[in-house]
């Protein structure tokens, strides 16, 4: 239950998520209010919250109750609020990130995207599959997506990632496969190196993406045709020896159907027994999904405790309120240039258009989702 009131009591602040879909909730819904010195807040083990207190993150809290601590003194805080008729200026809200993994996400691609294989030329495939995201970074989560929303679910981010993720998937086939007709048996292949190629993506906005996995890459009707006669070839080990078994099998049928004519044909026709051919299967074992490390430092590697807000060892910063866009360096609040690579902290990489087609393509884009060349 939450209480917010604007009265002389304390608040009590906690959330439960009834949807199971929703990735920030803002306490209070209203707005901002006047949440008192001495209020306390309830944090379960699947989440996390951040004050934001002057307009300013303070901190993240971990699991437990904790007290706030805000210049909002019962009863005081009255009666100097007059001149703004009796509302503090002193705003207070808390952000509830909650921190479980949201599962079997779907993506896939609205429109097919042009791939250049090698022996089919220009097609043009469409494809889907599920993935997991978790929040990792509460605080740059929610300055660089949630803003002031009151709530923000995974129907509001879906549609961005599933671009990116369709963006890169386009990239990856077309560095890493010349033809469709060496697809077959790749799927775990592909997806662990996509969900590989797309963490730095997810990474920028405090997300993790912990699993991927494509479900399925469909090409045109008669590009399939294509790739199922190419694999009956592939089976045919020798075609002479194909040919005569089946005009043996004909005979043979003609023979059944002709009474005694036909018994003497079929006794002078030699069966032929078709080759047997056997494929082993591979059972792929799942693994578990792993359970969460340790706090360690981003940049120096040492375990830290887990409200550890700067590394003792090299002085990093852990409480991630930004990340440069070029390089990903943790940024402080107030920055105006990355530490490492220089980098402005309020310039955004361009899109990649294509000078092919014109089209616009994602940061970073190597393949045109639109014509399949590749982005100058």
């Amino acid at each position: 239950m939450n209480n917010f009131n604007g009265g002389v009591f304390l608040e009590n602040i906690e959330w439960f998520d009834e949807t199971g879909q929703e990735l920030v909730h803002r306490l209070p819904e209203s707005g901002s209010g006047e949440i008192k010195y001495g209020a306390q807040l309830t944090v379960r083990d699947s989440q996390a919250g951040i004050l934001f207190y002057k307009g300013k993150a303070c901190d993240a809290f971990g699991p437990g109750r904790h007290t706030l601590k805000t210049g909002n003194l019962p009863i005081l805080t009255k009666i100097l609020s007059i001149p703004w008729r009796g509302e503090s200026p002193l705003r207070a809200e808390v952000y509830m990130a909650n921190m479980k993994c949201f599962a079997n996400l779907k993506w896939g691609t609205r429109d097919p995207v042009a791939f250049r294989d090698a022996e089919l030329g220009l097609i043009r495939l469409r494809a889907h599959g599920i993935y997991n995201i978790q929040i990792v970074q509460p605080v740059l989560f929610i300055n660089s997506m949630v803003g002031t929303m009151g709530k923000y679910t995974t129907e509001d981010i879906s549609a961005y990632l599933k671009q990116v993720i369709v963006s890169r998937f386009n990239d990856y086939l077309g560095e890493h496969l010349d033809s469709l007709f060496n697809l077959p048996g790749k799927f775990d292949e592909l997806s662990a190196a996509l969900q590989m190629k797309l963490g730095a993506d997810f990474a920028h906005f405090g997300l993790q993406l912990s699993q991927l996995f494509i479900t399925s890459i469909t090409p045109p009707e008669e590009v399939q045709k294509a790739i199922d006669d190419q694999s009956r070839m592939n089976v045919i080990k020798d075609m002479d020896k194909f040919v005569k078994m089946k005009a043996a099998m004909a005979m043979e049928k003609a023979a059944e159907g002709h009474g005694e004519a036909g018994a003497g044909i079929g006794m002078g026709v030699g069966l032929m027994m078709p080759a047997m051919f056997s494929r082993s299967l591979t059972g792929a074992t799942e693994t578990p999904q792993q359970a969460l490390q340790e706090t360690v430092c981003s940049d120096c590697h040492h375990t830290l405790a887990a409200d550890a807000n700067f590394c003792p060892y090299c002085g990093h910063q852990q409480l991630v309120l930004s990340r440069c866009e070029k390089c990903g360096k943790n940024l402080m609040p107030d920055a105006k240039f990355c530490p490492k690579c220089g980098q402005p902290t309020g310039s955004r990489p361009r899109s990649a258009i294509c000078q092919h087609c014109q089209t616009k393509n994602l940061p970073g884009a190597m393949f045109c989702n639109h014509c399949g060349n590749r982005v100058e």
